[in-house]
C-alpha cells in the first residue's frame, strides 16, 4: 500500500496534539503584562514541545517520502510513535505548570526518549521492508545522531532529579540537533 493514508492520518494526529497542547495554556485573569509572568514556564514548555512536534512531523514526512510502500508492521510502528507523541500535551502541561520541577521534567524526558525509540523502531521497520540497500537503509544504517539523542534524553531524565534546568538545556540541545531534517534523505529523494 502507498504511504498517502499513513501520512494523512499522522498529520491529523499531530495537528490534534498541537491543538491539545495550546488548549493547556490559559490566559491570566488580569490584564497587565505582570500577570503573564506566572505562565511564562507554561509558554516556554509549550514552545519547546511545539518545536519537537514540528521536528517529528518534518522528519516523519521526509522518511515517508523515501518509502515506496507500507505494510502492517510499519503501520503499527507508526501508531507506536503517535502514541508516545500523544503524551506530549500531558508532559508539557505538567512540567510547565510545576515550574520545571524534577519529577515532571524527568517524565518529559522519558516521553522524549520513548518517542525517539518509537521513531527508531519505525525506521527499523521501514528498512526491513525496503531493504538494507535502499535509500533509507543506507541513510539510517548507522545513524549516530539518533543514538546520541536517545542517550541524551535518558541522561536528561536522570539529571532532572538533581538539576532540572540542566535537563531542559539537554532537551533543547537535542531539539537544535534535529531542527534541520536529514539532508541525506532530501538528496536520496532527488536521485
Amino acid at each position: 500500500m502507498k504511504t498517502g493514508r499513513l501520512e494523512a492520518f499522522s498529520d491529523g494526529v499531530l495537528a490534534i496534539i498541537i491543538t491539545i497542547m495550546v488548549l493547556g495554556m490559559s490566559a491570566p485573569e488580569a490584564y497587565t503584562f505582570e500577570a503573564l509572568k506566572p505562565i511564562l514556564p507554561v509558554f516556554l514548555t509549550y514552545l519547546l514541545s511545539f518545536v519537537y512536534i514540528g521536528i517529528y512531523w518534518n522528519n516523519h514526512h521526509h522518511l515517508l517520502q523515501a518509502v515506496n510502500k507500507v505494510n502492517g508492521k510499519i503501520l503499527w510502528a507508526n501508531l507506536n510513535l503517535l502514541f508516545w507523541l500523544s503524551l506530549f500535551p500531558f508532559a508539557t502541561d505538567w512540567m510547565g505548570k510545576n515550574y520545571f520541577e524534577d519529577n515532571p521534567t524527568a517524565i518529559y524526558g522519558l516521553v522524549l526518549f520513548m518517542a525517539a525509540v518509537a521513531f527508531k523502531i519505525l525506521v527499523f521497520c521501514v528498512i526491513k521492508s525496503e531493504g538494507k540497500d535502499s535509500n533509507i537503509g543506507r541513510i539510517y544504517s548507522k545513524d549516530r545522531r539518533m543514538n546520541l539523542s536517545l542517550f541524551l534524553y535518558l541522561s536528561g531524565a536522570g539529571i532532572s532529579f538533581f538539576i532540572p534546568m540542566l535537563s531542559l538545556t539537554i532537551y533543547l540541545a537535542v531539539a537544535i540537533m534535529w531542527i534541520v531534517p536529514d539532508p541525506r534523505i532530501e538528496k536520496a529523494i532527488k536521485e
